[in-house]
Protein backbone atom coordinates (compact mmCIF):
# COMPACT_ATOMS: atom_id res chain seq x y z
CA UNK A 1 0.00 0.00 0.00
CA UNK A 2 1.24 3.46 -0.87
CA UNK A 3 1.10 6.36 1.52
CA UNK A 4 -0.79 9.31 0.05
CA UNK A 5 -1.66 12.85 1.11
CA UNK A 6 -5.36 13.21 0.41
CA UNK A 7 -7.74 16.16 0.23
CA UNK A 8 -11.09 14.68 1.29
CA UNK A 9 -13.29 17.72 0.59
CA UNK A 10 -12.97 21.48 -0.02
CA UNK A 11 -11.74 23.19 3.14
CA UNK A 12 -10.50 19.94 4.70
CA UNK A 13 -6.86 19.80 5.85
CA UNK A 14 -4.50 17.44 4.04
CA UNK A 15 -4.47 14.00 5.65
CA UNK A 16 -2.38 10.86 5.39
CA UNK A 17 -4.08 7.91 3.73
CA UNK A 18 -3.33 4.66 1.93
CA UNK A 19 -3.95 3.55 -1.64
CA UNK A 20 -3.46 0.25 -3.42
CA UNK A 21 -1.20 -0.14 -6.47
CA UNK A 22 -2.43 0.28 -10.05
CA UNK A 23 -0.75 -1.09 -13.15
CA UNK A 24 0.10 1.48 -15.82
CA UNK A 25 -2.02 1.45 -18.95
CA UNK A 26 -1.11 2.45 -22.50
CA UNK A 27 1.06 5.56 -22.51
CA UNK A 28 1.48 5.47 -18.71
CA UNK A 29 4.31 4.79 -16.28
CA UNK A 30 4.36 3.79 -12.61
CA UNK A 31 6.80 5.91 -10.62
CA UNK A 32 8.32 5.34 -7.21
CA UNK A 33 8.41 8.92 -5.94
CA UNK A 34 11.36 10.10 -3.86
CA UNK A 35 10.31 13.72 -3.31
CA UNK A 36 7.56 16.17 -4.21
CA UNK A 37 7.08 19.91 -3.99
CA UNK A 38 4.29 22.11 -2.72
CA UNK A 39 3.09 25.09 -4.74
CA UNK A 40 0.68 27.91 -3.95
CA UNK A 41 -1.78 26.11 -6.21
CA UNK A 42 -1.77 23.18 -3.78
CA UNK A 43 -2.92 25.53 -1.04
CA UNK A 44 -5.73 26.89 -3.24
CA UNK A 45 -6.80 23.32 -4.04
CA UNK A 46 -7.46 22.57 -0.38
CA UNK A 47 -10.07 25.36 -0.54
CA UNK A 48 -11.44 24.40 -3.94
CA UNK A 49 -10.31 27.75 -5.36
CA UNK A 50 -7.81 26.62 -8.00
CA UNK A 51 -8.90 26.64 -11.63
CA UNK A 52 -7.93 22.98 -12.09
CA UNK A 53 -9.01 21.55 -8.73
CA UNK A 54 -10.01 17.91 -9.28
CA UNK A 55 -13.14 16.41 -7.72
CA UNK A 56 -12.67 15.35 -4.10
CA UNK A 57 -11.28 13.17 -2.73
CA UNK A 58 -7.96 13.46 -4.58
CA UNK A 59 -4.28 12.82 -4.02
CA UNK A 60 -2.48 16.14 -3.55
CA UNK A 61 0.67 17.34 -5.25
CA UNK A 62 1.39 18.78 -8.69
CA UNK A 63 5.05 17.89 -9.17
CA UNK A 64 7.60 15.41 -7.93
CA UNK A 65 10.51 13.23 -8.90
CA UNK A 66 11.25 9.52 -8.82
CA UNK A 67 12.18 6.44 -10.80
CA UNK A 68 10.12 4.50 -13.31
CA UNK A 69 9.24 1.05 -11.93
CA UNK A 70 6.78 -0.11 -14.61
CA UNK A 71 5.66 1.05 -18.04
CA UNK A 72 2.55 0.46 -20.10
CA UNK A 73 2.40 -0.24 -23.83
CA UNK A 74 3.76 2.45 -26.12
CA UNK A 75 6.15 4.01 -23.58
CA UNK A 76 9.83 4.66 -24.37
CA UNK A 77 10.96 5.43 -20.82
CA UNK A 78 13.03 2.51 -19.48
CA UNK A 79 12.61 0.92 -16.08
CA UNK A 80 14.84 2.75 -13.61
CA UNK A 81 14.76 6.06 -15.50
CA UNK A 82 15.02 9.11 -13.24
CA UNK A 83 12.14 11.43 -14.08
CA UNK A 84 10.53 14.64 -12.94
CA UNK A 85 6.73 14.46 -12.93
CA UNK A 86 4.39 17.40 -13.52
CA UNK A 87 0.93 15.96 -12.84
CA UNK A 88 -1.73 15.64 -10.17
CA UNK A 89 -1.04 13.13 -7.37
CA UNK A 90 2.67 13.39 -6.54
CA UNK A 91 2.30 13.50 -2.73
CA UNK A 92 2.54 9.73 -2.50
CA UNK A 93 5.06 6.91 -2.35
CA UNK A 94 3.96 5.65 -5.77
CA UNK A 95 1.85 6.99 -8.61
CA UNK A 96 0.79 6.20 -12.16
CA UNK A 97 1.18 9.08 -14.60
CA UNK A 98 1.03 9.79 -18.31
CA UNK A 99 4.49 9.35 -19.80
CA UNK A 100 3.99 12.74 -21.46
CA UNK A 101 4.04 14.33 -18.00
CA UNK A 102 7.41 12.77 -17.14
CA UNK A 103 10.73 14.15 -18.32
CA UNK A 104 14.16 12.55 -17.73
CA UNK A 105 16.41 14.41 -15.31
CA UNK A 106 20.22 14.32 -15.24
CA UNK A 107 21.97 12.11 -12.70
CA UNK A 108 23.65 15.22 -11.28
CA UNK A 109 20.33 16.64 -10.06
CA UNK A 110 19.22 15.69 -6.55
CA UNK A 111 15.74 14.31 -5.94
CA UNK A 112 14.77 17.47 -4.04
CA UNK A 113 15.97 19.76 -6.82
CA UNK A 114 14.18 17.69 -9.45
CA UNK A 115 10.96 17.52 -7.42
CA UNK A 116 10.54 21.28 -7.22
CA UNK A 117 12.05 22.26 -10.54
CA UNK A 118 9.37 22.00 -13.21
CA UNK A 119 6.47 24.21 -12.12
CA UNK A 120 8.46 27.12 -10.70
CA UNK A 121 11.32 27.23 -13.19
CA UNK A 122 9.03 26.20 -16.04
CA UNK A 123 6.62 29.02 -15.25
CA UNK A 124 9.32 31.67 -15.08
CA UNK A 125 11.35 30.55 -18.07
CA UNK A 126 8.46 30.02 -20.48
CA UNK A 127 6.70 33.22 -19.37
CA UNK A 128 9.79 35.41 -19.62
CA UNK A 129 11.20 33.98 -22.85
CA UNK A 130 7.79 33.52 -24.49
CA UNK A 131 4.95 36.02 -23.93
CA UNK A 132 7.04 38.64 -22.09
CA UNK A 133 9.90 38.60 -24.64
CA UNK A 134 12.37 39.70 -21.95
CA UNK A 135 15.57 40.96 -23.54
CA UNK A 136 19.07 41.48 -22.18
CA UNK A 137 19.46 44.98 -20.75
CA UNK A 138 15.78 45.40 -19.90
CA UNK A 139 14.51 45.90 -16.35
CA UNK A 140 12.41 43.17 -14.76
CA UNK A 141 10.47 43.72 -11.52
CA UNK A 142 9.56 40.52 -9.67
CA UNK A 143 6.75 40.71 -7.11
CA UNK A 144 6.83 37.99 -4.46
CA UNK A 145 10.52 37.50 -5.20
CA UNK A 146 11.18 35.46 -2.05
CA UNK A 147 8.69 32.71 -2.86
CA UNK A 148 9.32 29.46 -4.70
CA UNK A 149 8.22 30.84 -8.08
CA UNK A 150 9.44 34.41 -7.56
CA UNK A 151 13.02 33.36 -6.82
CA UNK A 152 13.17 31.44 -10.09
CA UNK A 153 12.00 34.55 -11.95
CA UNK A 154 14.83 36.53 -10.36
CA UNK A 155 17.35 33.84 -11.25
CA UNK A 156 16.18 33.34 -14.84
CA UNK A 157 15.84 37.09 -15.42
CA UNK A 158 19.48 37.50 -14.39
CA UNK A 159 20.57 34.57 -16.60
CA UNK A 160 18.78 36.23 -19.54
CA UNK A 161 20.79 39.42 -18.93
CA UNK A 162 18.05 41.59 -17.45
CA UNK A 163 18.44 44.06 -14.61
CA UNK A 164 16.26 42.53 -11.89
CA UNK A 165 14.43 44.42 -9.15
CA UNK A 166 13.22 42.00 -6.48
CA UNK A 167 10.22 42.98 -4.35
CA UNK A 168 9.75 40.81 -1.25
CA UNK A 169 8.94 41.00 2.45
CA UNK A 170 11.78 40.84 4.96
CA UNK A 171 15.58 40.73 5.04
CA UNK A 172 15.87 36.95 4.58
CA UNK A 173 13.84 36.92 1.37
CA UNK A 174 15.66 39.94 -0.03
CA UNK A 175 19.02 38.32 0.76
CA UNK A 176 17.91 35.18 -1.12
CA UNK A 177 16.83 37.34 -4.06
CA UNK A 178 20.21 39.07 -4.18
CA UNK A 179 21.91 35.66 -4.07
CA UNK A 180 19.72 34.62 -7.01
CA UNK A 181 20.88 37.60 -9.07
CA UNK A 182 18.75 40.63 -8.18
CA UNK A 183 20.46 43.95 -8.87
CA UNK A 184 18.06 45.99 -6.71
CA UNK A 185 15.71 45.01 -3.88
CA UNK A 186 12.64 46.59 -2.30
CA UNK A 187 11.25 45.48 1.06
CA UNK A 188 7.48 45.47 0.60
CA UNK A 189 7.01 45.55 4.39
CA UNK A 190 8.69 48.94 4.59
CA UNK A 191 7.87 50.50 1.21
CA UNK A 192 4.92 52.90 1.44
CA UNK A 193 4.73 53.67 -2.30
CA UNK A 194 5.90 50.81 -4.53
CA UNK A 195 5.12 52.64 -7.75
CA UNK A 196 7.27 55.60 -6.71
CA UNK A 197 10.07 53.29 -5.55
CA UNK A 198 10.14 51.46 -8.89
CA UNK A 199 9.99 54.72 -10.82
CA UNK A 200 12.88 56.06 -8.74
CA UNK A 201 14.91 53.08 -9.96
CA UNK A 202 14.21 54.08 -13.56
CA UNK A 203 10.96 52.30 -14.28
CA UNK A 204 10.26 48.79 -15.49
CA UNK A 205 10.01 46.99 -18.83
CA UNK A 206 8.47 43.75 -17.52
CA UNK A 207 6.51 43.08 -14.32
CA UNK A 208 6.42 39.48 -13.12
CA UNK A 209 3.33 39.59 -10.92
CA UNK A 210 2.76 36.57 -8.71
CA UNK A 211 1.05 38.70 -6.04
CA UNK A 212 -1.69 40.80 -7.63
CA UNK A 213 -3.85 43.08 -5.49
CA UNK A 214 -2.38 46.52 -4.57
CA UNK A 215 1.27 45.58 -5.27
CA UNK A 216 0.34 44.45 -8.78
CA UNK A 217 -1.47 47.71 -9.46
CA UNK A 218 1.47 49.75 -8.11
CA UNK A 219 4.02 47.89 -10.24
CA UNK A 220 1.81 48.31 -13.32
CA UNK A 221 2.03 52.05 -12.76
CA UNK A 222 5.82 51.90 -13.04
CA UNK A 223 5.85 50.23 -16.47
CA UNK A 224 7.52 52.12 -19.27
CA UNK A 225 5.90 52.64 -22.67
CA UNK A 226 5.75 49.29 -24.41
CA UNK A 227 6.05 47.42 -21.13
CA UNK A 228 4.64 43.99 -20.40
CA UNK A 229 2.72 42.96 -17.27
CA UNK A 230 2.84 39.20 -16.66
CA UNK A 231 -0.10 37.98 -14.58
CA UNK A 232 1.26 34.86 -12.83
CA UNK A 233 -0.89 34.53 -9.70
CA UNK A 234 -2.67 36.23 -6.85
CA UNK A 235 -0.84 35.43 -3.64
CA UNK A 236 -2.01 38.82 -2.36
CA UNK A 237 -5.59 37.56 -2.40
CA UNK A 238 -7.20 39.40 -5.32
CA UNK A 239 -6.45 40.19 -8.97
CA UNK A 240 -5.17 43.74 -9.46
CA UNK A 241 -7.60 46.26 -10.98
CA UNK A 242 -5.31 47.27 -13.85
CA UNK A 243 -6.32 50.50 -15.65
CA UNK A 244 -6.84 49.58 -19.29
CA UNK A 245 -6.72 53.23 -20.36
CA UNK A 246 -3.07 53.36 -19.26
CA UNK A 247 -2.40 50.13 -21.14
CA UNK A 248 -3.88 51.75 -24.25
CA UNK A 249 -2.02 55.05 -24.05
CA UNK A 250 1.37 53.47 -23.16
CA UNK A 251 1.07 50.42 -25.44
CA UNK A 252 1.38 48.11 -22.46
CA UNK A 253 0.65 44.40 -22.90
CA UNK A 254 -1.19 42.53 -20.13
CA UNK A 255 -0.27 38.86 -20.41
CA UNK A 256 -2.00 36.11 -18.48
CA UNK A 257 0.25 33.10 -18.02
CA UNK A 258 -0.74 29.65 -16.72
CA UNK A 259 2.04 27.11 -17.18
CA UNK A 260 -0.20 24.07 -16.82
CA UNK A 261 -2.37 25.31 -19.68
CA UNK A 262 0.54 24.85 -22.08
CA UNK A 263 -0.03 21.10 -21.99
CA UNK A 264 -2.88 21.78 -24.43
CA UNK A 265 -1.88 25.19 -25.77
CA UNK A 266 1.70 24.36 -26.83
CA UNK A 267 3.19 21.22 -25.28
CA UNK A 268 6.22 21.43 -27.58
CA UNK A 269 7.11 24.88 -26.24
CA UNK A 270 6.75 23.57 -22.68
CA UNK A 271 9.05 20.61 -23.38
CA UNK A 272 11.62 22.80 -25.17
CA UNK A 273 11.63 25.16 -22.20
CA UNK A 274 12.17 22.32 -19.73
CA UNK A 275 15.03 20.88 -21.76
CA UNK A 276 16.69 24.30 -21.83
CA UNK A 277 16.24 24.59 -18.06
CA UNK A 278 17.77 21.18 -17.34
CA UNK A 279 20.73 22.16 -19.53
CA UNK A 280 21.17 25.38 -17.56
CA UNK A 281 21.06 23.42 -14.30
CA UNK A 282 23.60 20.90 -15.58
CA UNK A 283 25.88 23.81 -16.52
CA UNK A 284 25.65 25.15 -12.97
CA UNK A 285 23.80 28.33 -13.97
CA UNK A 286 20.65 27.57 -11.92
CA UNK A 287 20.71 26.80 -8.20
CA UNK A 288 17.29 25.83 -6.81
CA UNK A 289 16.51 27.09 -3.31
CA UNK A 290 14.68 24.70 -0.97
CA UNK A 291 12.90 26.78 1.65
CA UNK A 292 12.10 23.72 3.74
CA UNK A 293 12.61 19.96 3.38
CA UNK A 294 10.15 17.86 5.37
CA UNK A 295 9.12 14.19 5.43
CA UNK A 296 5.81 13.31 3.80
CA UNK A 297 4.26 12.81 7.25
CA UNK A 298 4.70 16.53 7.89
CA UNK A 299 2.73 17.66 4.85
CA UNK A 300 0.41 19.76 7.04
CA UNK A 301 3.40 21.77 8.27
CA UNK A 302 4.46 22.29 4.67
CA UNK A 303 1.03 23.66 3.77
CA UNK A 304 1.22 25.99 6.76
CA UNK A 305 4.58 27.32 5.57
CA UNK A 306 2.89 28.25 2.30
CA UNK A 307 -0.09 29.80 4.06
CA UNK A 308 2.09 31.92 6.37
CA UNK A 309 4.55 32.79 3.56
CA UNK A 310 7.44 31.93 5.86
CA UNK A 311 9.32 29.71 3.42
CA UNK A 312 12.13 31.21 1.35
CA UNK A 313 12.10 29.13 -1.83
CA UNK A 314 10.30 25.83 -2.44
CA UNK A 315 8.73 23.56 0.17
CA UNK A 316 9.84 19.97 -0.49
CA UNK A 317 8.39 16.77 0.97
CA UNK A 318 10.49 13.59 0.91
CA UNK A 319 9.34 9.97 0.76
CA UNK A 320 12.65 8.09 0.87
CA UNK A 321 15.89 8.27 2.88
CA UNK A 322 17.84 8.93 -0.34
CA UNK A 323 15.89 12.13 -0.96
CA UNK A 324 16.03 13.27 2.66
CA UNK A 325 19.80 12.86 2.64
CA UNK A 326 20.06 15.25 -0.32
Amino acid sequence: MSRIIEIAEPGAPPRMGRAGPRDPGPGEVAVRLHAAALNFADLLMTEGRYQDTPPTPFVAGLEGAGEVVAAGPGVDLPIGARVAVAAQGTLADHGVFSAEDCIPVPDSMSWCDAAGFQVAYGTSHLALTGPARLRAGETLAVLGAGGGVGLTAVEIGAVLGARVIAVARGADKLAAAREAGATETIDSAECEDLRAALRALGGVDVVYDAVGDAPGLAAFGALRTGGRHLVIGFAGGRPPALPLNHALVKNISILGFYWGGYRKLDRAAMQDSLRALFALHAAGRLRPTAGAVLPLEQASQGYELLRSRKAVGKVILTMTPEAAAG
